[in-house]
């Protein structure tokens, strides 16, 4: 038997694999084989990443000295404290946040919270130039603000990417300000996608990281490995005020909107379902035959609403919006918030055991009646508070059941006697003294004289509530 061949098979097996473990345990030859860096990425993004520094003038009544010291106003804490004579002190309180110039002509996208109550606003580049700017929309319920810096452009800017494309385990970077030292960047990947139990805002639908980031990291951009914006760092989770590498973003899609809404006049415009909708308990789902809880449950419907008009019932349940599966009411509201008005969106409905596909067309919620706005003055409880007509457009404005009628609070002044007695933002005012009140002007009416005892019927969060007061 010949062995040659196999014995020279066998040494090249043993000169590969010698081979390939001298690649393996190579030194590196060049700088190349030696760096694994983001700073390509960086450099890329880092210039259309700024500092947002806000000022207001915060004023407080004057006490005696004593009252500072934590024992006495323990005991004599409240809004009955002694005041010296001489009115009250003011201070200038100063904030800071990041935020992302996302277009070359100076639109600078922020958090809400990042510009709240601020008198001035001011805006530092990566390069050290600082500008003016002034507020474009500042929308809470997304918690993102659009400014415009007073200056000519063109200035370095960010694209936006499709959020709709991230996936948990690809790589980000968190570019801002944390604490207030200086442009920082880090780097982490996708946690989760569509968390929707944050509370940070009305359409809670975040995207979740483990890059750090910090208090002043507000507003930044988190971007992804071609320098483009997928997220706007919004909040945190910590037990400390520091990064436990849970953090949480608004993603591009809901930014893009609001931008687009700041270019095309300032008013941000969203689809209006006209039906309320609850989450899918298991209880539910075991009750309607479904093998695992999702989606959500139609409830009341608006008699013009497009959710009516497309055939949808009580009792539905829509499972997934443009076939992008519906967990529970938070991502439900932002798919919908997320499409264009004027579209047809296409609702994956379970109805009476079976599954169909609906149309229901993104239209903006109707003012009718006209919101008539009017503040109440007079000598009432009321005092101070500006109120409208209600209509679905208000409703879906201050999150209400767009069914509700009647006169809404949409303001509250600052130390009148309507904040005093405890009226807020969002309160049907339902009856004064058992008078119904149906208009804002009826309401100014009822309020115009002095009376001995004012008794007012409000609607919060669903219940009603009556207190009496003195004249």
């Amino acid at each position: 038997m010949n062995r040659t061949p196999l014995v020279a098979a066998l040494v090249l097996l043993a000169l590969a694999a010698g081979t390939a473990s001298a690649q393996t345990r190579a030194v590196p030859a060049t700088t190349e084989d030696l760096t694994y860096s983001y700073a390509a990425v960086v450099k890329r993004a880092a210039p259309a990443v700024v500092n947002v520094y806000t000022s207001r003038l915060v004023r407080r009544p004057n006490y005696p000295p004593f009252f500072d010291d934590p024992f006495f106003r323990r005991f004599f804490g409240g809004p009955g404290l002694p005041q010296v004579p001489g009115g009250e002190t003011s201070r200038v309180q100063n904030s800071l946040g990041s935020g992302v110039i996302v277009d070359p002509v100076g639109l600078v996208v922020t958090n809400a919270h990042v510009i709240e109550g601020a008198d001035e606003i001011k805006v530092a580049l990566a390069d050290r130039r600082e500008f003016e700017a002034e507020v474009v929309i500042r929308d809470e319920k997304t918690d993102l603000a659009v400014l415009r810096l007073r200056a000519q452009g063109p200035f370095p800017a960010l694209e936006f990417d499709d959020s709709d494309n991230l996936e948990v385990g690809d790589i980000v970077l968190a570019i801002g300000n944390p604490f207030g030292v200086g442009q920082t960047v880090t780097s982490g990947i996708i946690s989760a996608l569509a968390r929707t139990q944050v509370g940070v805002s009305d359409y809670g639908f975040f995207i979740q990281t483990d890059a750090a980031i910090n208090p002043g990291n507000s507003g930044g951009a988190l971007v992804d490995l071609r320098g483009r914006v997928v997220g706007i760092n919004t909040a945190i989770f910590s037990r400390s005020g520091g990064s436990h590498g849970i953090g949480f973003a608004i993603p591009s899609n809901m930014v893009r909107l609001v931008v687009a809404s700041a270019r095309n006049g300032g008013e941000v415009r969203r689809p209006w379902f006209g039906a309320s909708v609850q989450e899918v308990t298991p209880d539910i789902a075991e009750s309607l035959g479904m093998d695992r809880p999702v989606g959500v449950l139609v409830g009341k419907l608006h008699p013009r609403g497009p959710a009516i008009a497309a055939g949808l019932k009580t009792g539905d349940v829509i499972t997934a919006v443009d076939g992008w599966e519906i967990t529970d009411p938070n991502a439900f509201r932002y798919r919908l918030a997320t499409r264009g008005l004027g579209e047809t969106t296409q609702l994956t409905v379970r109805t009476r055991g079976r599954e169909k596909v609906v149309g229901v067309s993104l239209i903006a919620a109707p003012e009718d009646p006209p919101r008539d706005v009017r503040d109440i003055g007079g000598a009432s409880p009321l005092t101070g508070v500006r109120v409208a007509n209600l209509s679905p457009a208000v409703a879906e404005e201050l999150s209400l059941d767009t069914d509700a009628d009647g006169v809404v609070v949409i303001a509250v002044q600052r130390g009148s006697p309507a904040q005093r007695v405890g009226f807020i933002v969002g309160d049907i005012i339902d009856e004064i003294n058992g008078e119904g009140v149906q208009s804002t002007a009826r309401l100014a009416r009822m309020t115009e004289n002095r009376r001995r005892s004012w008794t007012i019927t409000i609607i919060r969060d669903g219940r009603r509530i009556s207190s009496t007061f003195s004249g």
